[in-house]
């Protein structure tokens, strides 16, 4: 019996390889219907739009949507981001992102998440030229501010984390991000339980390096959340490791953290554990949501397969310093989730 309807976004580059190695443990549990909707650029090149026609509106009716890496490229003579498009259409306010380090891999010891605001700031792509002026507009509102910050705090309580810290720029930015950071402190204060602090976005990349586990969850803004987020997925050891989830009220998206990569497209080498923990993080999210016991032990058998093959070392892709690909690695971690559903039963 089917109860769960799930998008399927395939995407760019190698983005179709690394949804279809993910797909393959939703075929162990047995309880999805796929919903196929292409989008990207690959796709506007064919069809001269971004999205299929009623795309959205499909996506509107799952009960979650994986989605692979969209290609962007530069300049203003190019489609605008096809990532941003769907994140404000679908209002999918919060980027969640993950990051917590594999023994042997690894170069820091860390655990920590990063939430970012996903539909303003920088990324509203707001922008203008006039003469020999560039304009690009940053729109941060309090009901934006308000609802992110919420989430952060809330996640902090079912996470277990003990505490919150709000990284800004607002000693410079003093009205945008000091906006930003008054609603953070007032937020805060209906949080008792939970500690709070507050970093400048460049002391956050610095300690992040040098001091990770004074982190628990970070909260901040659309475009220092980005960068935050491949400086800490350098640290994990590749971009190729790191899921998200981009969480609105009604639907959730998730993909794996990293671009389309198409120098490698093709290949067979790309590494699928991004989109493997995005999965995870979906059947976590379903589980949470719908009160389905059995999602969030799939969630977690995926979570400690992947951990398990990695740190066992022997299956590596090429961004890991190995030479297995994208099947190996993906048929390796498989095969120690069922090892871990047989035991969960």
């Amino acid at each position: 019996m089917v109860r769960y309807k799930i998008g399927v976004i395939e995407g760019d580059g190698v983005g179709p390889e690394v949804i279809r190695a993910a797909l393959k443990f939703l075929d162990e549990v047995d309880e999805f219907e796929v919903v196929r909707v292409n989008a990207g650029y690959e796709y506007f090149k064919k069809a001269g739009r971004p999205i299929e026609e009623e795309g959205i509106e499909t996506l509107r009716e799952m009960n979650a949507v994986l989605k692979g890496p969209l290609t962007t490229l530069p300049g203003p003579e190019t489609i605008k981001s096809i990532n941003v498009m769907l994140r404000q259409e679908l209002d999918l306010y919060a980027n969640v992102r993950p990051f917590k380090s594999f023994r042997g891999i690894s170069l820091k010891d860390l655990d920590f998440i990063i939430v970012r605001e996903n539909t303003e700031g920088l990324y509203s792509g707001v922008e203008g030229r006039f003469k020999d002026v560039a304009l690009s507009v940053r729109f941060i509102t309090k009901t934006g501010c308000e609802r992110i910050v919420r989430y952060a705090f809330n996640l902090a309580r079912a996470e277990g984390f003990r505490k919150v810290t709000a990284v800004h720029k607002a000693n410079i930015l003093k009205v945008g991000d000091g906006f930003f950071r008054q609603v953070f402190l007032d937020v805060a204060k209906d949080f008792s339980d939970i500690e709070f602090d507050e970093a400048y976005v460049d002391a956050a990349a610095y300690y992040i390096v040098k001091e990770p586990k004074r982190f628990h969850i970070i909260v901040t803004l659309n475009l220092y959340g980005d960068i935050l987020s491949d400086l800490a997925a350098g640290l994990i050891g590749s971009l190729g490791l790191c899921g998200s989830a981009l969480i609105g009220d009604s639907l959730a998206v998730f993909e794996p953290v990293h671009g389309s990569a198409p120098d490698i497209a093709g290949k067979g080498i790309a590494n699928p554990v991004g989109s493997i923990t995005s999965l995870s993080l979906m059947l976590r999210y379903l589980g949470t949501k719908h009160r389905d016991e059995r999602m969030l032990i799939a969630s977690k058998a995926i979570d400690c397969a992947v951990r398990d093959v990695l740190e066992w070392g022997r299956v590596l892709t090429p961004d890991l310093g190995g030479s297995s690909r994208t099947e190996d690695i993906t048929d390796a971690i498989l095969a120690r989730f069922r090892e871990l559903q047989k035991s969960a039963v």
